[in-house]
């Protein structure tokens, strides 16, 4: 027997029920939409190391795109770069190199697929900068295969309003299947960490946004202690600071090894075989529920072995929900930092990105807070306040409480767009709980105490700050469906976002029930 043709296998996967198929051409993907659109299910788009919140999930029917992963072309002499969505960020970066291009910004993990760190799940992806925008603002074209009106190549000169509506387009308009994306000449960055205290960033914050071109903030509960991670290009001719050593690694260690020897001075043993084991070993490719970082894998080292993430981990596996516990491990997590402070120089593709820790549940959220040239003060305002309420409630968090800034995003969908002003800079904050243990009821426990958490955010901080939820971390399961719909409906021009997939998707076979949850389309 004749074994069947690519398309016949997409075909025949679909068509039986199986959840999910890998198109390895343009062509392929086509006839896989058209064969989906004529039988009325559903088409998920899946990335990898995208969406905490399972946003690119439906059991229902996938598709991956990981086998359209090449580059198609470079044109070094207007610095950009055509590639198909399914390729890795890092991927790219390394056949960016010969023609000393790179991309504007990185978020944290450079694994992600390209179309899902711009915008094929389209959640908004962002690196960290006041005066540069989030990933999607880089996007200089795209193909969009859709359900209703076939293959679409779209641009700011070819249908400019869907253009940028399909940037960050949640997956609901179609499958975005190439991107052409503005590079800039690739460039090495001098990265300075120090530990400041509140008092002493209320006094510089201002500046510091205004005169570094990448500025993060590590809030670390119950200390004073500020973590500023700052990067700058490096000067042609300049010479940067010398790495100064004050430290051993053992040394910068030390605080957090001995504070795990007084409390748990036996190694964790290897989980047990198990679903939630099985759950938290596979979380992160995908990226369904609680996101996966890079801290894991640390079960039964050696205390000497373990990295700083990874001590921390162990340290608040100890007991992970008593506030006074934690608050010891913030602590002695804070000294680390302190001793881990200096330079280092590097090209900003390896910079930029950084260690998110182990498993954890996530949620963060983006609001303006003025411009450059006047700030509103919003964006302390909302740290102090976070951080006196989860005091207050004795809340076991956990560091750090991450804080970032990006300009305004001409995508409507974006949660840093800021429609006629375009000048807004928009901070972003990052509230987290590890999952440190495989231990079922336990698990449950620290999820149930993170949404406790999150409720501090949303349901006083976020509507006073304007603040909206990055889409790959808004768990729509857990917010009352009426309530959440209309709150993004005044922030975001849902019913345009709503016509349009009437107009690409009229069977909404895109869709997933997060997506009906956030968005709920009329019957009619």
């Amino acid at each position: 027997m004749q074994a069947p043709s690519p398309v016949e296998a997409r075909r025949h996967c679909y068509a039986t029920g199986m959840r999910r198929t890998g198109p390895e051409s343009l062509e392929e993907l086509e006839q896989l939409v058209a064969d989906a659109h004529a039988a009325g299910g559903k088409l998920r788009c899946v990335g990898s190391y995208l969406s905490p919140n399972g946003l690119a999930f439906c059991e229902e029917g996938q598709v991956s795109l990981a086998l359209m992963d090449r580059v198609l072309a470079v044109d070094a002499a207007r610095r950009q770069v055509t590639v198909q969505a399914g390729a890795r960020v890092q991927e790219v970066v390394e056949q960016l190199r010969p023609h000393g291009l790179t991309l504007q910004n990185y978020a944290s993990i450079r694994e992600q697929s390209i179309g899902g760190f711009t915008q094929l799940v389209q959640v908004g992806a962002h690196g960290t900068g006041a005066a540069i925008p989030p990933v999607d603002e880089t996007i200089v074209g795209l193909t969009l295969v859709t359900p209703g009106q076939g293959t679409l190549r779209l641009s700011a000169d070819a249908d400019p309003e869907l253009f940028e509506l399909a940037r960050v387009g949640l997956g609901a308009l179609g499958v975005v299947a190439e991107v052409t994306l503005q590079c800039v000449p690739a460039h090495q960055l001098l990265e300075h960490t120090f530990v400041s205290t509140l008092k002493e960033v209320k006094r510089k914050h201002a500046r510091w946004l205004r005169d570094n071109q990448h500025i993060r903030y590590m809030w670390i509960p119950y200390s004073d202690a500020v973590v500023v991670v700052t990067n700058n290009p490096v000067r042609e001719g300049s010479k940067p600071p010398q790495p100064r050593i004050t430290y051993t690694e053992d040394e910068r260690r030390a605080p957090l090894r001995a504070l795990l020897a007084e409390a748990a001075p036996d190694p964790m043993p290897d989980p047990a075989p198990g679903p939630a084991t099985d759950q938290a070993r596979g979380a992160g490719e995908a990226g369904a529920g609680a996101g996966g970082g890079g801290g894991g894998g640390s079960y039964g080292a050696p205390i000497e072995e373990l990295s700083g993430t990874q001590l921390r981990d162990r340290l608040i596996a100890v007991n992970p929900l008593d506030r006074d516990w934690i608050a010891r491990v913030n602590q002695a997590d804070a000294e680390h930092w302190r001793r881990s402070e200096g330079y280092r120089v590097g090209w900003s593709d390896q910079l930029l990105g950084f260690d998110c820790g182990g498993q954890q549940w996530v949620l963060e959220v983006a609001f303006p807070t003025g411009t450059l040239r006047q700030p509103s003060g919003a964006d302390l305002a909302f740290m102090e306040e976070l951080l006196a309420d989860l005091m207050m409630k004795g809340i076991a968090a956990p560091a750090p409480i991450e804080q970032r800034w990006t300009a305004s995003s001409r995508s409507p969908m974006s949660p840093a767009s800021a429609p006629g002003a375009p000048d807004t800079v928009h901070s972003w904050v990052g509230i987290i709980m590890y999952l440190p243990t495989e231990d079922a009821a336990q698990r449950t426990a620290i999820t149930d105490a993170f949404f406790d958490y999150c409720r501090l955010l949303q349901d006083d901080l976020m509507p006073r700050y304007g603040a909206t939820e990055h889409w790959a971390k808004i768990e729509a399961h857990r917010l009352e469906p009426a309530s959440v719909s209309a709150r993004l409906a005044v922030r975001f021009p849902v019913e345009r976002f709503n016509a349009a997939r009437a107009a690409l998707d009229p069977k909404n076979i895109m869709a997933n029930d997060v997506v009906d949850i956030l968005f709920p389309r009329s019957k009619a």
